[in-house]
């Protein structure tokens, strides 16, 4: 593989929202003119190759929707491709965009990215992504994401002790975050008032511990996102985000395989801390309750990009947390804190706007939106204008920029967590 650096360059977005007339093709065009405002210096001749991300061919009612894509922003006589990976679709598909520039076969690279999930109604859509699950075993007997994702908190709040206060005030920070983003669908649909605990307490319960403000949100949306080998960077951005550690990962596709998931026994330090107060599986980290692929993409992206102390090292993160236990968890899987300390980073605030690593002040998946295909892309967008300094350009304000943000991650999962992928982003 070659030496050359890889960039982010810029990207443009269509923003997430509940149905609004618009089809797939439409919203994909609008995000793609955005890129052509944000980056002048942009010839769609410099185009190589496109990398489609999209997640659910049942959720566009069409099988191979990128040609259709290609066609409607006139690249079909590009080369193209599909990248799927359930949740991480839109994170592996800049991870398979930066490996093919890295490899010296593409120089230029457009990643448009989508999802249209309101041409159903909301429990058919739930019905489509639990097929994301086991369907020979865990779909056919009721397996859907909210009660897969509830029991995986509910054994951590077991382990660990957080309480259903920690993951409202995670809600409260996300949500609250999104108010100063104008390409938020919470705040498209809500305004920008802050809620608090209180609004979080009356907020229906889904599936215990998961309130509405906890769960991601479903969602209709665009993105498009360039990048460049080093070479030819300087024609689109002086500010160019530099993708410096790559890391992928899995872990079993059954959440209950996990306390037999033998590969994950090389984990002993984590499994050291494991409580002595229940049964001891045969494999204590990560069971149930922790997420052992993002853990080991984590490792992989961190030592390419030469990190050993993460929540120091990095400055801002997006991370892919479809429900706010997730983002906990999380917190002890990438090295923020040690395991069973998620609960501590909550409560003292380090993740927060000001605090040590401040994490999804987009307003990530539950506030921003989730269009599966485009959700990381939107992210790493973010990030970009983060790092660039420009927040206040792309958000119309500077309430959200990190001050002096050198370092950036952004994560995705598919499933469960059952892939996961860390992306590390630095500027010069």
């Amino acid at each position: 593989m070659s030496e050359r650096r890889v960039a982010v360059c810029g990207g443009g977005i269509f923003r997430p929202d509940i149905w609004r007339g618009e089809c797939a093709e439409e919203g994909v065009a609008i995000a793609y003119r955005d890129m052509l405002k944000s980056i002048p210096g942009f010839d769609p001749a410099d185009v190589d190759v496109l990398m489609m991300s999209y997640f659910s061919d049942h959720l566009n009612q069409q099988l191979c929707m990128g040609w259709i894509i290609q066609d409607y922003l006139g690249f079909h006589n590009k080369p193209g491709y599909r990248v799927e990976a359930g949740g991480s679709t839109s994170l592996d598909a800049i991870a398979n965009a930066y490996f093919m520039i890295k490899s010296g076969m593409f120089d230029v690279i457009l990643v448009p990215g989508w999802e249209w999930m309101s041409e159903v109604d909301t429990a058919t859509t739930n019905m489509m992504i639990a097929s994301a699950a086991d369907t020979d075993w865990d779909f056919t007997v009721g397996g859907y994401y909210n009660a897969y994702y509830a029991s995986l908190e509910v054994r951590h709040m077991q382990l660990y002790g957080e309480t259903c206060e920690d993951l409202g005030r995670i809600a409260v920070k996300n949500h609250n975050a999104a108010t100063h983003n104008p390409y938020s669908q919470w705040r498209m649909e809500h305004g920008t008032a802050y809620i608090t605990l209180d609004d979080y307490w009356k907020s229906k319960l889904v599936c215990w511990p998961y309130r509405t403000l906890n769960n991601a949100l479903i969602s209709e949306g665009a993105a498009c996102l360039l990048l460049a080998a080093e070479d030819k960077v300087k024609r689109y951005t002086d500010n160019p985000m530099w993708i410096t550690g790559v890391g992928l990962g899995t872990d079993s596709m059954r959440p209950g395989d996990r306390l037999v998931d033998f590969p994950f026994s090389s984990f002993r330090d984590k499994a050291a801390i494991y409580p002595d107060f229940v049964k001891r599986p045969k494999t204590p980290y990560p069971e149930m309750a922790n997420f052992g692929s993002m853990h080991a993409a984590a490792l992989r992206a961190y030592a390419q990009a030469g990190i050993t102390d993460p929540l120091k090292e990095i400055d801002v993160a997006e991370l892919f947390t479809p429900y706010d236990g997730v983002e906990l968890c999380f917190y002890e899987d990438l090295g923020f804190c040690g395991r069973g300390q998620g609960k501590n980073v909550v409560r003292e605030g380090l993740c927060e706007y000001g605090g040590e690593l401040p994490v999804s002040m987009s307003g990530g998946l539950t506030a921003q939106g989730h269009p599966v295909g485009a959700t990381g892309l939107y992210q790493t967008i973010f990030l970009y204008y983060q790092l660039a300094g420009k927040a206040k350009t792309k958000y119309g304000q500077n309430a959200l920029q990190v001050k002096n943000a050198r370092r950036a991650m952004v994560t995705g999962h598919g499933g469960t967590a059952c892939q996961g992928g860390v992306i590390i982003f630095e500027k010069d």
